[in-house]
């Protein structure tokens, strides 16, 4: 098959719509639903983002996409109880397998923005999979093949239109892409840059240089997730899993700040004041991160108000003061930050420690970098400028 039409372009006035080949075969196989312009576009980003976190680290991976970015990207590492809990993993009657946890980390890292997204799995889907994604709100999965028990339960998801899509795993791209902007043609080459190279990782013009094992994965992990991130993006990440993204923002301090929010809320949902929230059965589990999110927040009122909050807990709960999450978050360590471009100034060093970064990774290159490496030996944070830019669009 060289194309595919397509049902309509980013919005339905947009027609006619598809996907072709120039050359060649279309290396997709739709195998369930009808996916859309956009599906295939968040389908294809995430898929190469899944190859390469698996090549690299050698764990099945899965992203969660939404708008042609990450909300979460992941490794198959085993769930901590916390971690099981939170990610709403803890009721499921089958053991996960490394990739169900790769799923189940990249979909729970930002539960909000993963809400309607696309899932990409770097290896064969099995049962456990298809499992927890059948209970989430999603568009549709990419994967290089299923076994035939996860396919009928995609199948079954969504009253049979789950978009499931098949793609062949020795599928190489030219060397040079193209597309149209305003009927202009661009060219440029494919940006098959290896972040997983040692190299890229030994200038390390920080007075703290170690960086242990743990956290150069969970760097290049964040860099990999970057490279398909719309920019300027940056990324944290710890234990095997991006845990707040910040992208397409024009101030690289905005990215930052944004991604520390996220990071911030990932792990205030681990505190006991969230997971002992007294939460009403048979609440959804969307309802429930909504309630979650507010509660976080500083407009957590809008949960606890008297006639609110019975919608929701068996009994109201305690404000989780300002003072009380920042005691938290002060708690959490060991983080490891990604940046697709250099940090113009050391602004961004500063609200990363207050996310917990110990190590970063960023290209360097910026007028100020003394300023930047300033700030990070003023809390011992160990930096590598990797001279590598990861711009996406």
């Amino acid at each position: 098959m060289k194309e595919l039409a397509l049902k309509y372009g980013c919005n339905p006035n947009q027609k006619p719509s598809r996907i072709f080949m120039t050359e060649g075969e279309l290396p997709i196989e739709v195998l369930n639903g009808r996916p859309g312009y956009i599906n295939f576009l968040d389908a294809l980003n995430s898929w190469q983002l899944v190859s390469e976190l698996k090549a690299a680290t050698g764990v099945p991976a899965a992203a969660s996409f939404k708008h042609v970015s990450p909300a979460g990207a992941a490794i198959g590492l085993p769930l901590s109880d916390t971690l099981s809990k939170i990610y709403f993993t803890d009721d499921v009657e089958i053991p996960l397998t490394p990739l169900a946890c790769a799923y189940a980390r990249a979909r729970g890292a930002d539960r909000m923005c993963s809400y309607g997204d696309f899932v990409a799995l770097s290896d064969t889907c099995d049962a456990a999979t298809a499992t927890l994604i059948k209970r989430e709100v999603s568009d549709g999965v990419i994967a290089p093949d299923y076994t035939p028990e996860a396919l009928q339960i995609l199948q079954n998801k969504r009253k049979g239109t789950y978009n499931v899509i098949k793609i062949d795993p020795n599928y190489r791209p030219a060397p040079i892409e193209c597309k149209q902007v305003f009927g202009i043609s661009f060219e440029q080459g494919r940006n098959n840059v290896r972040l997983d190279d040692p190299d890229l990782f030994t200038n390390r013009p920080t007075q703290n240089k170690k960086i242990p094992q743990a956290a150069m994965r969970d760097l290049v992990i964040a860099l990999i997730t970057l490279k398909y991130t719309q920019s300027n993006s940056v990324c944290y990440a710890k234990d095997g899993q991006a845990i707040g993204i910040g992208a397409g923002q024009q101030s690289r301090i905005h990215c930052t700040r944004l991604a520390g929010n996220k990071a911030d809320i990932w792990w205030l949902r681990q505190s006991p004041r969230v997971m002992n929230l007294p939460f009403k059965p048979g609440i959804r589990r969307a309802d429930r991160d909504n309630t979650i999110d507010v509660y976080i927040s500083d407009e957590c009122e809008d949960v606890l108000r008297e006639g609110t909050w019975q919608n929701f807990f068996t009994e109201k709960p305690e404000p989780f003061t300002p003072e009380e999450k920042k005691a938290w978050i002060a708690r959490n360590t060991g983080v490891a930050l990604g940046s697709d471009a250099f940090f113009p100034f050391g602004d961004n060093i500063e609200r990363a420690h207050k996310s917990g970064v110990q190590y970063i990774a960023q290209a360097g290159g910026s007028i100020r970098d003394d300023n930047v490496i300033e700030t990070c030996d003023k809390y011992n944070i160990a930096m590598a400028m990797t001279g590598v830019r990861l711009f996406h669009h």
